[in-house]
Formats: structure tokens, sequence, C-alpha cells
């Protein structure tokens, strides 16, 4: 298979075989970040669970300190008063019967997705669509809510939901490379801090096999896991 130039180059500076600090990964994939887009960091935490069995199932959310860096686009499914509330709050849309009709069409311009408990009714029709696309609403990761106004404010602030994929990952992106180191470590810090607190009482041995950060274009860098759980406590 042909490498290109870029590839080379960044085999020539990175020792993909190391086991780095999470300070070195995070200096490492910002000082050789080479495409003309600004990267997102992205982190990979193999997890020692069977996502096969209901009680072995990581998932949940997080309010990232410095945010993710992106422009999230929210909409809210809610009725009158709560959907004005939700616009007032910084929500990109909010409305109800429309709202079901451009999905059903096919429409889905939007990041996430949150509903009052009332409108579940009629959303949750629409759960062949949207559950492919990781969009619809779920009481556990606050998107289905009375209080439309707070939820709103955390997703733009950074709040971020994930879980546990079948391989036995969490996958995420925790910030952009243009983000000053400490930010990212915070980052890192607060997400590692949230893994742990969802520790599976059934889950045996280690629970956290392998950590890697790597930029969206960038390699996998393999962080030492003993010193990255030690900062999270």
């Amino acid at each position: 298979m042909k490498v290109s130039k870029r590839i080379k180059s960044l085999r020539e500076k990175i020792d993909v075989k190391k086991e780095y600090s999470v300070e070195e990964a995070i200096k490492l994939l910002k000082d050789n970040t080479t495409v003309k887009f600004t990267e997102s960091l992205d982190v990979a935490i193999k997890l020692g669970v069977d996502p096969r069995h209901a009680d072995q199932m990581v998932r949940g959310t997080v309010t990232l300190p410095h945010g993710t860096g992106k422009e999230v686009k929210v909409l809210v499914i809610a009725k009158g008063e709560q959907a004005k509330e939700a616009l007032d709050a910084g929500a990109d849309h909010a409305g109800l019967e429309e709202y079901l009709e451009k999905i059903q069409g096919g429409w889905a311009d939007v990041d996430v997705i949150i509903a009052t408990p009332d409108t579940m009714g009629q959303l949750g029709r629409l759960g062949r669509i949207l559950g492919p696309k990781g969009l619809m609403p779920n009481p556990k990761s606050g998107t289905v809510t009375k209080d439309v106004v707070t939820a709103v404010k955390e997703v733009k602030a950074g709040k971020i939901e994930f879980r546990v994929d079948k391989t036995g990952i969490v996958h995420s992106s925790l910030g952009k490379l243009n983000f000053e180191e400490t930010q990212l470590k915070d980052n890192i810090i607060a997400f590692l801090q949230t893994i742990m607190k969802l520790k599976p009482s059934s889950a045996k041995g280690q629970y956290v096999r392998s950590l890697f950060l790597s930029s969206t274009m960038g390699p996998g860098l393999e962080v030492n896991k003993e010193e990255a759980l030690a900062l999270a406590k």
C-alpha cells in the first residue's frame, strides 16, 4: 500500500510503539498536525467489559471543562412555552409537529435532540429513523427532560454522550488541537473520572485495558494507563 509523504513524515517523528504520558501525547499530536483544518483530539479506551450483557453496558454523559470546540446544533422537541424557552436558552430549533414532519422526510441537520416527556409518544414513532443516527433522546443521557433550558445550556457548554461499542471500546472527541495543552488535559481527566465512576460491579479483572489518544488525521498514541488513571483520582 502506498504511503503518503505526510504519513512517512509522521512516522519519522512519532514512535507509535511507545507508551506516552498524557502530556507527551497531547504535545506530540499538537506539534505534528499537518492538515489544513483544526483537528480534534480523540480518545479510545478499551474496557474489560462484555457489552452483550446489560449490566456491563458502560454509557453516560460528561460535561467537558473546556467544551469540545465544536458548534453543536440542538433541536428541542417541545410544545408552546417550553419551545420558546428552549430557543431563548440557545437551541437552534424548537417545536413539535413541523420537526416531526421534517424528520419523517429525512431531515436530520442537528447533533443533539432534546425532548420533553410529553412529546416522547410522538417522537418515539421515529425511533427507526433517529436510532441508527444516534439522535434518539434518552432519559439516561438527560435528553428527555422537563427542564429544557438547563439541558440546552449543558449541551452547548460541552456536555457529551458516550457509550461502549460492541467490541468493548469507548470512543469520543475531547476538544480541538488548537486548545491549550492544559485544557485538553483537563478534558481528558474529566472523561476518565466519569468512565471510572461507571465501572460495572459485574465487570471482572482489569477494567481499563488500554488507552489511546489520536488526532483526526494522525496516528494513535498509546498512553500509559496507570499514569493517566492516577491523574483521574
